[in-house]
């Protein structure tokens, strides 16, 4: 599993690279795609909950003082906060969570919207929730928490987008 999760993070950091030596735009497709391909990698599901778990951990500290309830997602069984700000015209996301494998799903959120345009986070569509049958490797409550994340993140991608 370890030697997986490296192989993971120099596929992607090679992605990295790349897109920005030929000034290629990472998109959110190729992100997804990235995505479906390191969840392939694993035989079950217990290696991918491992690379959740794994995700997780790679997020930005969130501040404590950010851990309120305008932060704080409706509909997940744990607790789970979400925050942005638009930095020349992008938004940028952070999150936290109380549990472990949500604050993994968090991860591939942030992930793939984070950094993107306001535009941008309204037209993705995650479609990567579908293509790793994700979603019904949840229980009722994770993947109720799953969506209201992803509707925490379009709406902040609406905000932004009105206010340009």
């Amino acid at each position: 599993m370890f030697i997986d999760y490296f192989k993971y993070f120099f596929t992607f950091v090679e992605i990295r690279f790349f897109y920005k030596k030929n000034k290629t735009k990472v998109t959110t497709d190729l992100i997804q795609e990235q995505i479906i391909e390191d969840l392939e990698m694993f035989s079950d599901w217990t290696e991918k909950y491992e690379y959740l778990i794994e995700m997780g951990k790679e997020l930005d500290t969130f501040p404590d003082n950010a851990k309120n309830d305008k932060n704080l997602i409706d509909g997940c069984q744990s607790r789970v906060w979400i925050d942005s700000k638009l930095e020349n015209g992008k938004v940028f996301l952070i999150a936290d969570s109380d549990a472990i494998i949500t604050k993994g799903i968090a991860a591939l959120l942030i992930k793939v919207f984070s950094g993107k345009t306001p535009q941008e986070i309204i037209d993705t569509q995650a479609y990567f929730i579908e293509k790793t049958d994700l979603k019904n490797h949840l229980s009722p409550t994770r993947a109720n928490g799953l969506f209201a994340m992803l509707k925490k993140i379009k709406s902040f991608g609406i905000a932004y987008k009105t206010m340009q």
